[in-house]
């Protein structure tokens, strides 16, 4: 379908709409726009940690989905956000078992972690592009250089972590520190915790 636009995760901010909720930054493959989906806790944990190659030590809801139909012999072959309405995205998951090809209704959240786990392409319209889409605008490395910590707040793709004591942690209190939230299953802030022992290692 020629109308179909091409879509990647970016990334996970804080969301300025609802208290509570984030926002899941979806970017056109081969262009500038960014589209923001207000998604709730759980899901915005389940792409998070997607996001960070973090294996929690049991299977979340989407892992057993995408465990559960690999089992079956079922593909996912595209995601679809097709509509846009009152501020609600909707998504379509193809799935095919080599025989039969269905369309089952989905939330977006939903759609995208499973998407992510499966490496399965998503698409929008392009209509939902112009009407929901924006462009990041982007600093020039000088501009970062010179204003560091302003560029971190203008910057909120990524979830923010703002403790300033694990700032001053060493990669290995870093690391230890993960490894304890995953047995704890505090998988919000391993994740931002992952992020933060790689920003340590690529000083």
């Amino acid at each position: 379908m020629t109308d179909r636009v091409r879509l990647k995760v970016l990334g996970i901010s804080y969301s300025q709409i609802q208290t509570g909720a984030y926002a899941l930054i979806l970017a056109q493959s081969d262009g500038p726009y960014r589209i923001p989906v207000v998604i709730g806790a759980a899901e915005a944990q389940s792409i998070a940690l997607r996001m960070e190659s973090i294996t929690p030590p049991r299977p979340m809801t989407h892992d057993l989905f995408v465990s559960f139909a690999h089992a079956f012999g079922v593909k996912l072959t595209d995601v679809f956000i097709y509509k846009f309405e009152d501020g609600i995205f909707s998504s379509e998951l193809t799935f095919t078992d080599g025989e039969r090809t269905i369309k089952i209704d989905s939330r977006t959240s939903d759609a995208i972690a499973i998407a992510m786990r499966t490496g399965t392409p998503i698409y929008t319209t392009r209509n939902i592009l112009d009407e929901t889409g924006f462009i990041m605008e982007v600093q020039s490395d000088e501009d970062l250089d010179n204003d560091d910590e302003d560029s971190d707040q203008d910057y909120s793709v990524e979830t923010p972590f703002s403790e300033p004591k694990l700032e001053n942690y060493t990669v290995e209190e870093l690391e230890r520190t993960l490894e304890k939230l995953i047995r704890d299953e505090q998988y919000e802030e391993a994740a931002k915790v992952s992020e933060l022992i790689k920003k340590k290692k690529n000083r």
